[in-house]
Parts: C-alpha cells; sequence; structure tokens
C-alpha cells in the first residue's frame, strides 16, 4: 500500500529549503493551504520563490510569509489586495513575474504534463511579448530588471495566419494545495472555488504536499469523482473541517423589510 498520510504540517513542509521554488494553490484567499504555508512561516524557510495566482492579503495566505520577507520572488497574474506586496516591489525587495492568468494556468499544467513549451496569442502585440515589463525596482524608482522580448512566430489557425508568443513551462520543486477531501493514496477532490489553482499547482510541483479536511481510506473516493489522481501528490495532511476560511471582502445589503 502507498500510505502518503503525514502526521502534521510541521513534519511534511520540514524539508523544504531555504531558496526553494514553490507552486501554491489558491484563487484569491478561495482555497489557500493555510495550515501549510503557516507551518513554513513558523520554521522561518526564506528565500522562497512562489508561483501562485496572487499572494493572499496583508495578513492571510501567502501574504503572512511576504510580511516576514520570507518571498524573493513572485510568479502571478493578480498582485492587488495586498498593500505590502505593492510596498516590497516598489521599493526594491520584491521581484514580480506578472503573467496573464490563462497563460500562468497553462505554464503551470504544461510542466506538470512534461510539456517544455507552448504558443498561445495571449500577450501579443504586448509587452508580456515584446519585453520590458519590470521584474525589480532599485531603491530609487529606476527599473533594476525587466522582463526579455519572448519568440514570436506566425501560425496557420483555420486558414488565418495569426501571430503566437512562446511560453515556457513551469516546474517547482514543492507544491502546496488545499483540498476538501482526499485518501491515503493522494487522491484528491476539490470543493467549487476551491478547484482554482490547485490541481495545476500540484501537478507542476516535483513534490506535492495536499493539506485536507476530511481524509478517507482508499477506494471510499468513486473514482470518477477524483479531481486529481494521487500520481500528483507526495505527501498529506489531515486539517479538519473547521479550519478557518477567510475572503477579502465581504458585501451585504439589507434584507427587504428588515
Amino acid at each position: 500500500m502507498i500510505d502518503k498520510q503525514w502526521s502534521s504540517a510541521a513534519d511534511a513542509v520540514a524539508d523544504i529549503p531555504d531558496g526553494a521554488s514553490l507552486a501554491v494553490g489558491g484563487f484569491g484567499l478561495s482555497g489557500n493551504p493555510m495550515s501549510l504555508i503557516e507551518a513554513l512561516h513558523a520554521q522561518g524557510t526564506r528565500d522562497l520563490s512562489v508561483v501562485s495566482n496572487n499572494c493572499g492579503v496583508d495578513d492571510w495566505g501567502l501574504g503572512i510569509l511576504l510580511g516576514s520577507q520570507r518571498i524573493r520572488k513572485m510568479t502571478s497574474s493578480y498582485v492587488g489586495e495586498n498593500k505590502e506586496f505593492e510596498r516590497q516591489f516598489l521599493e526594491g525587495d520584491l521581484e514580480l513575474e506578472l503573467t496573464p492568468q490563462g497563460t500562468l494556468a497553462e505554464k503551470l499544467r504544461a510542466g506538470g504534463a512534461g510539456i517544455a513549451a507552448f504558443f498561445t496569442q495571449t500577450g501579443v502585440g504586448t509587452q508580456v511579448a515584446e519585453g520590458g515589463l519590470p521584474r525589480r525596482y532599485n531603491a530609487d524608482g529606476t527599473i533594476a530588471v525587466a522582463s526579455p522580448a519572448k519568440d514570436v512566430r506566425t501560425f496557420a489557425v483555420h486558414g488565418d495566419e495569426r501571430e503566437f508568443v512562446l511560453e515556457e513551462a513551469i516546474t517547482t520543486d514543492f507544491a502546496l494545495v488545499h483540498a476538501a477531501l482526499g485518501d491515503r493514496h493522494g487522491n484528491l477532490v476539490f470543493n467549487k472555488a476551491a478547484r482554482n489553482f490547485n490541481p495545476l499547482a500540484a501537478m507542476a510541483g516535483r513534490v506535492c504536499i495536499a493539506q485536507v479536511e476530511k481524509l478517507v481510506e482508499p477506494g471510499e473516493i468513486d473514482p470518477d469523482h477524483v479531481h486529481l489522481p494521487g500520481v500528483y501528490v507526495h505527501r498529506i495532511i489531515e486539517v479538519g473541517p473547521d479550519i478557518e476560511k477567510r475572503i477579502e471582502r465581504r458585501t451585504v445589503r439589507a434584507t427587504e423589510g428588515a
């Protein structure tokens, strides 16, 4: 039997070294692997290069690692909701590789599928393809590192000649993901919006560590219900259903007649 269950989040992340690259699931604050992030923060790991859709908020999600200046570089598609992120980037403390969201998703998926690169129309005619996007600033506000130009080629699609930009796949040393349900073989099921970047991040990591709200025995999950097969998952911990889950903004309106 291939039992991938680990006793704790601290044990599961203990061998993640300084300078490691991480693919981390989550979209906004939905589906963030908080127990694993907190364990990584507690052990003091730093100089991390992180690939994730966004970087949490100032005091939650990846924001807790960022706030302690544990992250050296972010590869993301959205960088709002986090004032500390803005400060570190503009003051030259953080490198940012800003990537279109669909492209980021495909870069992770391609990495997990063993595809080295792919061509896409997204970004053609912009700085994404032409280069020059600031990746790191100097303290005086000048650009220290800018994105390079990418290979652009023309292909015929449905009889039309179109330009496509070459995007390289992403693989990382480790992946941290959150799922609603998993078994000890690593098969995972995600709940609604938490099925965002989590499966893609899991695929891209050489070692994938998953936290699940409920852990069951192999065979208890209908194979047709599995969102991510256990072949991509190497370690799994159970965190229980009562973990704290936050949202970025709560919007409510008064009930009529109240």
